[in-house]
């Protein structure tokens, strides 16, 4: 949907009733698996959206707002008389202590909104959506730049409502916190339970206990689960062959990688990729 940043930003409203006068083969490129540059969030304002983030599907009823990590790959559909303003903004556009608290919203699951608060959303967006336009002002990106970060921030207060306050959290969850944290900065070349537990300065069954009680799972499905969701992403948003997508996820042993694949999605890494680019 926003591919071009251009000056770092972007911000446009379209209603998919239009999508009748865009060629065939456009048609299929928005609705192809991709990833954008920039941070990308969608507020609907009518009807409903279908929507693949990272392999999950949702189904979203307007009015909601929707969040799209640069690392996330997705796709879209929707059905007639959908309105949605969308816009992106890249790292270096979007205020530092946003971009921090953004990389902590993961997965970012689309939340639907209540009417006061999407009436504060649409004035905001349409601010922004003026200003947009207003490129001969003095001062013109500053302007767009300060007014989309104010929309930014209205999306992120939604999600940190819902979040657990930290000074809250119980001794496993902080731990399985900081794991994770971890695990999004390290899982290529850290493997091993007991790498995360030394960084951690804890014992390696007190990190699993802690991670255990904290999501259901032990700290290895997580790495495991970590590596598999980048290799999914790879297989589908890059030519690279699976091969060379095992190298950069710190694997050397090609077929022992080929096997892990399979063992954690049911298909073999060339059959997932046909699949999802078919």
């Amino acid at each position: 949907m926003i591919d071009d940043l251009g000056p770092g930003i972007t911000i446009e409203k379209f209603c998919m009733k239009d999508l009748h006068l865009l060629s065939a083969a456009t048609f299929e490129v928005d609705k192809s698996v991709h990833r954008h540059d920039g941070h990308s969030f969608f507020l609907v304002e009518t009807g409903q959206v279908k929507l693949e983030i990272d392999f999950e599907h949702y189904t979203i009823q307007a009015p909601a707002i929707i969040y799209v990590h640069p690392d996330q790959v997705h796709s879209t559909s929707a059905s007639d008389d959908v309105v949605i303003v969308s816009w992106a903004l890249s790292d270096d556009n979007l205020n530092p202590e946003y971009l921090k608290l953004l990389a902590n919203i993961t997965p970012a699951k689309p939340l639907p909104l209540n009417d006061d608060t999407f009436s504060i959303f649409l004035e905001a967006a349409t601010l922004c959506l003026k200003l947009y336009g207003r490129n001969n002002d003095k001062l013109y990106h500053h302007l767009l730049k300060d007014s989309c970060n104010a929309l930014v921030a209205l999306v992120i207060s939604q999600y940190l409502a819902l979040a657990k306050s930290t000074d809250k959290l119980l001794r496993f969850e902080i731990i399985t916190k900081a794991f994770r944290e971890l695990l999004e900065t390290n899982y290529t070349t850290v493997k091993r339970p007991v790498e995360y537990a030394a960084k951690l300065n804890i014992s390696t069954p007190y990190l699993n206990e802690c991670v255990k009680n904290a999501t259901g799972h032990p700290v290895s499905y997580h790495i495991q689960q970590r590596v598999i969701l980048e290799a999914k992403r790879l297989l589908v948003h890059s030519s690279q062959s699976v091969k060379e997508i095992a190298a950069i996820l710190g694997y050397d042993d090609y077929p022992y990688f080929s096997r892990l694949f399979t063992k954690a999605t049911g298909v073999s890494a060339l059959i997932f990729r046909n699949k999802n680019l078919g």
